[in-house]
């Protein structure tokens, strides 16, 4: 192996490390971040337009039972996860308490 080929290795191994890091340390986080709090506005949005679920009653459940059909799949996924929470407060207490 010659010396280029050795230099050649190590950059490409440098480069994958300085990558590996830069998104464990900067870029990961954030989307945790990003997606905890997609997530949080889609439970909000399911909570306005399905508050019966919870026994919470609504005027306007007439009118959001419409969009029942194209958020069926999340319904049941949304419910369990709103049943397994303590409150959005303490989810967001989370945040900022490590």
């Amino acid at each position: 192996m010659t010396l280029a080929e050795r230099i050649e290795r190590f950059r490409a191994r440098l480069g994958e490390w300085v990558r590996g890091l830069y998104h464990g340390m900067i870029t990961h986080p954030a989307y945790e971040k990003i997606e905890k709090e997609a997530e949080d506005l889609e439970d909000i949005f399911m909570l306005a337009c399905f508050p019966e679920a919870f026994g919470i009653p609504s005027p306007v459940s007439y009118y959001t039972a419409e969009l029942l059909p194209y958020l069926e799949d999340e319904f049941e996924a949304w419910e369990r996860r709103m049943w397994g929470r303590g409150s959005l407060l303490e989810r967001k207490g989370q945040q900022y308490h490590f």
